[in-house]
């Protein structure tokens, strides 16, 4: 479980780094990945401090930190 998680966490970073912020639900419909998935991904690169969120009402938006 953790290498996937890791493998998903790497394809989130990957998309983000060459398209900029995106919504989860963008993240999941353009990288194939499931909604689960891109949570847990999502948690995995908070925790290395690699993400910012941003909340717009009630949109969410990721992005990579610079």
């Amino acid at each position: 479980m953790r290498d996937a998680i890791g493998e998903a966490a790497g394809k989130i970073w990957h998309y983000l780094d060459a398209n900029g912020e995106a919504s989860v639900t963008k993240l999941t419909s353009e990288t194939g990945l499931g909604k689960n998935e891109v949570q847990r991904a999502i948690g995995w690169l908070l925790k290395e401090d690699k993400l910012n969120i941003q909340t717009v009402g009630r949109a969410e938006t990721i992005s990579l930190k610079k």
